[in-house]
């Protein structure tokens, strides 16, 4: 059995530092030379969790064009791309 560990502020803090870098639990425990379940238990405890993934930047739609009609080539290519429907023809006669 392992000895038991006391926890520091500053182990704490190179906890809470390497889980905001979004380093797993098993790459932690290695880092610091410590069982992963106590710093896993440790962590739960301190509240050190991984950040959240930053979110894609926003694609802005131009403004200035109009909605595309049901069954537009273009739209529909777009949907049915990688599926069975993938080159055929809407299926209502909108654009001959």
């Amino acid at each position: 059995m392992r000895a038991h560990v006391k926890w520091t502020p500053e182990l704490d803090e190179q906890l809470r530092s390497l889980r905001r870098e979004g380093v797993t639990w098993d790459g932690i425990a290695g880092a610091m030379s410590l069982g992963r379940n106590t710093v896993l238990e440790r962590g739960r405890k301190i509240g050190a969790r991984r950040l959240p993934p930053a979110p894609p930047p926003a694609a802005e739609e131009p403004r200035d064009r109009p909605a595309r009609q049901a069954g537009h080539p273009t739209t529909w290519a777009m949907i049915t791309a990688g599926t069975l429907l993938e080159g055929e023809p809407y299926p209502y006669p909108v654009f001959l």
